[in-house]
């Protein structure tokens, strides 16, 4: 390998920032994509920008620009952008990818799409948008190259090494093997040969060339072991590797030229057409454009033809037949060549033969044959006499071609000297001669040489005016074409002799309808009616004859068609009020007819060609501009095909015809749909979250920003394209909620998390800080957008926690926002993979106050372990689905597993839920509250700063709100806020006494014991007095508490324990003796201040299982004679109505014999102002109850108020 370098000559052009991708749109400009989002495209003479700033929302990773330079595509996260290279408007996007587009290319031909992310490579129809395969599977992807004819595409990745795919239907024809590509981007490994036989694939310090057809390889290292780009031109590699760059021939593989050095890292190169420039994007903003023909011999930068070389600029100047031009540019790369060429001294004779220069395209050819003796020499001089006259000498100097040629170019030298032959006058000798060579060609199975020579014989069969026999022989050429539609061997008949193989000329073609018309073909003559207007509508709008030729030509074609059903040209029906269109049919309805049946076939860009045609027939016609709707519609370009739209329904509404401007009100104006749009964004947006991360763009978006983007998107787009006659409000729906469907993030804080201020600092979570947090973040982001999602929300920085509003807000809907989420993904940071079961249930995760709405509520959960990989390497869609998962949790957590999977608020009672919280624990005293805001669907407003009355505050609001006392049964340190709740929600950790239930044969012997002990109007009295109690309540922090009071007789110390404890006993009135424990110290001379309450009225009221609940109605009793006068009082609205079939006696005595049964007391002792303040116990104080022995003395109910 060669040692020198050189600093080559450049310019530099200078960019705002990283170029991590560029092209060349032409020989003479340059396109870079940056890190900021930004396209710009300069001028390589001078560096001057060219237009405007193409701007993206993401960095650009990928760049390329199509074949025949109309377009430029530019890669980013999740999206390809499909932009006009003249006028820099973004035409079309292609959002089916979930990652950064690493990789994108487009076919030769420019029919097809190629592209790849992380993890999967796919291909595009370019005109209708269509996925032509299900995405292939990557693992790290590197790279994506089409071959030269487009048939097939390469793939590189680090994992599976690099792969030819068919790009039909993407079936592997090669496969490599895993590979070492390296592991950075942005990179470009791949190149193919001219020829696509040879595949290029840069790794670590080394390129490989596989030869594809003989799956053999050979390789090589480069100038430095990092990693590496490659640019082609299909005669030589440029290849980048940390701040220079080697060129290397294709065909030997060996090194050429000198090593280009920069003081800068290259991060991407290109090269022009024909390799005469060579970009390298540079580290610092920069992009160096070096002319490689100061390193390269001019013979890497030639065309190859056959029999020919000419340069790309020279050969397109020629092929757009410019001979003045073309002889400039041909007598420049004379002058400047290092040493004479006899390519380029025959090329000069052609053109100037072309010229009738004669006597100079005469002397071109002596000196190029004294140069060096070469068939393109004496064919040269042999069409320079024959432009003087000298048929013969022109003939016999092309004879002499033959001795310098090589033996596979014998034949094609046989059709050349043919062409000759009839150049000269021998059309019928010419036309024989050719058509030998191809019964040749199609006895040898030759379908290459059988089109070339079936494309000549038409061609002079034109020339002849033959159209009868010229017809079947273009056909048969249309079936034989290669793919990529090139043939070089046309491409140097067109230079030498001048012919076209493009198409027809207008009176060629008229001469062709009529012969199809005269064979009773009357709709393939339409078609090529169709494409002649559409091919030489200048040309026909300058000649009246021309025009008058089509008038008549179309009549009397349709006059034949109404009589024929053909499946292009078919009258259709329209809303039954018109016919074909029109009252008659006309070339603007034709046009119309075979838009649709290509739109049909899903040909998208024929049929808006078609529909174009249309339009420009006849601008009054509403059925172009629908055409033109639905082919620009069918193409996903859909601002164009909502202008089209409206463009229709102006047609109508300003048609001379009346049934058609009936027509309108069958239609819908996009404005309608815009707003239905509108109502069903806002709506959807009351139940997101305030604030979510864009992913792609890791900025964070509110509301009205998520809608900006959504309206200027695709989805967006469709859904008003598409409604052109109704409304579909469930569609518009189905697709809302796709678009603003959000991901939820639930974690362990572990710090110093990236707040809503850190990211909006930097602009997105993308440029935070290689800090481990902000990692963590990056990676849900990641797995969000993995997942095919938009949208994510954190809870570190998706709340501005400054504005109290909004943190208010925040958290009195999490709760919804998480059940109403897409989906939640957790992350176990202390959980190591792999996982094992049990894992979860001891993690971190587990023990957090908030986290357990973020397990209950959301329909879609997905659990990660440290390293981001699946909770026990389940990879379904939805853990909550897992039984093996959901057993763990329910296990774990103590309820039922159905209740985990599908989970509401009214699920779970009071008491359960607050047992489900007392597990877990906040690093914020108020968030043990705040976290059950959702769950208990509480209305509390949140208020940092009150402490341990959060937790008053909720319970408060619980009772207050339900009537529900059994927040009340604990045991341990009362609470400031109230002394009947607790201090700390840990305390329902606990299970509370729950007398066993009175049923049965013990409550009928219970009601026999009580039916001897109490008449009728004592138990009336009894039952009366606690079923007119109202619902527990609160008001100002005082709990307004029903209960059964018992009075204190007698208090005394029995015991001193550890600490302050100390053991009570104290005589009850109706109780009996009763112990309990606690640290207060009690004034055991004023035991009348004490009482003991029964609060669970509930339980003593009863069950109400198989009841019915009534509101202000009477009591329906079945009662005994003498029961009029005491009937049991009718029960408060909040109170079951027993079954009919018990009369009220009985029902009484059932209420009063729960009366007696054992229950968990409060005590309470009586403050100054009569109110009460409940005494802290370390244990529950379960006395044994009344028993039997009930008498309405003993009952007292009423109403205490407790501080």
């Amino acid at each position: 390998m060669p040692a020198t370098t050189m600093v080559a000559k450049r310019i530099d052009i200078v960019s705002q920032s990283d170029v991590w991708a560029v092209t060349f749109t032409d020989e003479n400009q340059v396109v870079g994509g940056d890190v900021n989002g930004n396209i710009r495209q300069w001028k390589v003479e001078d560096g001057q920008q060219q237009g405007r700033t193409m701007q993206t929302a993401n960095s650009i990773w990928s760049i390329v620009t199509s074949k025949d330079g109309r377009w430029i595509l530019s890669g980013e996260y999740g999206k390809v952008i499909v932009w006009d290279a003249a006028t820099h408007e973004k035409l079309r996007e292609f959002t089916e990818h979930n990652d950064t587009v690493l990789s994108v290319d487009i076919s030769s031909d420019c029919t097809t799409i190629a592209t790849t992310d992380y993890n999967t490579a796919q291909a595009f129809n370019t005109a209708s948008g269509v996925r032509l395969f299900s995405p292939l599977t990557l693992h790290y992807g590197r790279g994506l190259k089409f071959s030269p004819d487009g048939s097939r595409f390469a793939t590189a990745s680090a994992h599976y090494g690099f792969r030819v795919h068919n790009t039909h239907d993407g079936a592997i024809l090669f496969d490599s093997g895993p590979e070492d590509l390296g592991n950075r981007w942005p990179v470009t490994p791949l190149a193919w040969s001219t020829d696509g036989q040879q595949l290029f694939v840069a790794g670590w310090g080394k390129v490989t060339c596989y030869n594809v057809s003989e799956s053999s390889s050979s390789q090589w290292s480069i100038h430095e072991t990092s990693r590496a780009s490659l640019a082609s031109n299909g005669r030589f590699i440029a290849c980048s590797a940390g701040s220079s760059v080697s060129l290397w021939d294709c065909m030997s593989h060996k090194q050429i030229g000198s090593i280009i050095k920069h003081a800068a890292e290259i991060i991407s190169i290109a090269l022009s057409p024909s390799g005469k420039y060579l970009a390298c994007g540079l580290k610092g903003g920069k992009i160096a454009i070096h002319n490689l023909r100061d390193v390269l011999p001019l013979g890497y930068f030639y065309h190859l033809l056959p029999l020919l070389q000419v340069s790309d600029e020279a050969l397109k100047s020629w092929t757009q037949d410019d001979p003045t031009k073309t002889e400039v540019l041909l007598s420049d790369e004379i002058m400047t060549a290092s040493s004479p060429s006899h390519y380029l001294s025959a090329n000069r004779a052609l053109i100037r033969a072309r010229s009738k220069r004669l006597a100079l395209a005469t002397e071109d050819a002596k000196e190029s044959l004294r140069i060096q003796p070469s068939p393109i020499g004496y064919i040269a001089m042999a069409v320079a006499l024959l432009g003087q006259g000298d048929r013969e000498a022109a003939l016999c100097t092309f004879d002499l071609a033959f001795h310098d040629c090589e033996l596979r170019d014998n034949r094609y030298l046989l059709l050349l000297k043919s062409m000759l032959v009839f150049e000269c006058g021998n059309q019928q000798e010419a036309i024989t001669r050719v058509e030998h060579l191809a019964m040749r060609a199609n006895n040898d199975n030759d379908d290459k040489a059988t089109y070339l020579y079936t494309q000549v014989l038409g061609a002079m069969y034109i020339k002849e005016e033959n159209y009868g026999r010229a017809v079947p022989l273009i056909e048969r050429a249309i079936n034989l074409a290669p793919k990529d539609l090139k043939c070089p061997s046309l491409e140097t008949i067109s230079l030498i002799f001048g012919w076209s193989f493009d198409g027809l000329g207008i009176v060629a073609q008229q001469r062709l309808c009529e012969t199809l018309y005269a064979e009773e073909r009357t709709a393939e003559a339409l078609e090529v009616l169709l494409n002649m207007i559409k091919t030489s509508d200048e040309e026909i709008r300058g000649s009246k004859e021309a025009g008058d030729w089509i008038a008549d030509f179309t009549k009397k074609c349709i006059s034949t068609l109404e009589h024929v059903d053909h499946e292009v040209f078919r009258p259709v029906k329209r809303d039954d009020a018109i016919t074909q269109d029109s009252t008659a049919l006309s070339l603007s309805s034709l046009f119309v007819m075979r838009s649709r049946a290509r739109a049909a076939r899903g040909l998208w860009e024929d049929a808006l060609q078609d529909a174009v045609e249309a339009v420009k027939a006849d601008h009054s016609n509403p059925w172009g501009y629908e055409a033109k709707h639905v082919a620009l519609h069918g193409a996903k370009r859909y601002d164009e095909a909502i202008d089209a739209f409206k463009a229709m329904l102006h047609a109508i509404e300003d048609s001379h015809d009346p049934a058609i401007r009936h027509l309108r009100r069958n239609y819908v104006f996009p404005s309608e749909t815009v707003a239905s749009i509108d109502s069903t964004v806002r709506e959807i947006l009351k139940s997101c979250p305030l604030v979510v991360i864009d992913v792609a763009t890791g900025c964070l978006c509110d509301g009205p920003e998520r809608t900006r983007i959504f309206k200027a998107g695709p989805m967006f787009k469709e859904l008003v394209s598409s409604m052109t006659r109704e409304v579909d409000s469930e569609r518009i729906l189905r697709v809302v909620e796709s678009f603003f469907g959000y991901v939820m993030f639930s974690h362990a804080w572990q710090g110093n998390e990236p707040s809503f201020q850190d990211v909006n600092v930097v602009g997105s979570v993308w440029k935070l800080s290689d800090m481990p947090l902000n990692q963590k973040l990056r990676n849900f982001c990641q797995e969000t957008r993995r997942l095919g999602y938009h949208w994510a929300w954190s809870d570190t920085c998706c709340i501005d926690k400054t504005t109290s509003s909004i943190l208010n807000q925040s958290l009195t809907s999490m709760y919804k926002w998480y059940a109403d989420s897409a989906a939640t993904l957790v992350f176990l940071a202390g959980v190591v993979h792999p996982t094992k079961p049990g894992d979860l249930t001891h993690s971190l995760w587990m023990t957090r106050a908030w986290t357990l709405q973020e397990l209950l509520s959301p329909r879609v959960i997905l659990f990660y372990d440290s390293e981001w990989k699946p909770y026990l390497g389940d990879t379904s869609a939805n853990h909550k689905e897992s039984s093996e998962i959901m057993h763990e949790l329910a296990d774990a957590i103590k309820i039922p597993r159905g209740n985990i999977v599908v989970f509401s608020p009214d699920d779970l009672g009071v008491r359960e839920k607050l047992r489900l919280a007392s597990t877990r624990n906040a690093t914020v005293e108020e968030d043990v509250a705040y976290s059950l805001i959702g769950i208990f669907q509480s209305d509390i407003r949140p208020h940092y700063g009150e402490g341990a009355d959060a937790l008053g505050h909720l319970l408060e609001e619980i009772v207050a709100r339900s009537g529900e006392v059994t927040v009340l049964a604990w045991s341990g340190k009362s609470s400031s806020y109230n002394s009947c709740l607790p201090a700390s929600v840990s305390v329902y950790r606990q299970t509370p006494y729950d007398p066993p239930p009175l049923e049965g044969e013990e409550m009928d012997n219970c009601v026999a014991v009580l039916r001897s002990r109490l008449p009728q109007k004592v138990a009336f009295s009894i039952y009366n007095q606690i079923n007119s109690l109202p619902p527990a309540r609160f008001a100002t922090r005082r709990l307004h508490l029903p209960c059964i009071v018992f009075s204190v007789r007698r208090l005394g110390i029995q015991e001193l324990r550890r600490g302050n404890e100390k053991l009570y006993r104290a005589r009850v009135s109706g109780l009996g003796n009763v112990e309990f424990v606690t640290t207060d110290d009690l004034p055991l001379h004023e035991p009348q201040r004490f009482v003991f309450v029964h609060p669970w009225i509930p339980h003593i009221r009863g069950p109400s299982d198989g009841v019915a609940w009534v509101d202000n109605s009477e009591f329906d009793a079945d009662t005994s004679s003498d029961s009029d006068s005491d009937e049991v009082a009718s029960p408060s609205p909040l109170h079951a109505v027993p079954a009919p079939h018990v009369d009220n006696y009985t029902r009484a005595l059932q209420m009063i014999a729960r009366l007696g049964q054992p229950f968990n007391a409060l005590l309470l002792v009586q403050q100054p102002n009569r109110h009460y303040r409940r005494i802290a116990v370390e244990n529950e104080i379960v006395v044994s109850g009344l028993g039997t022995d009930i008498t309405s003395k003993n009952i007292r109910a009423t109403v205490l108020e407790i501080l």
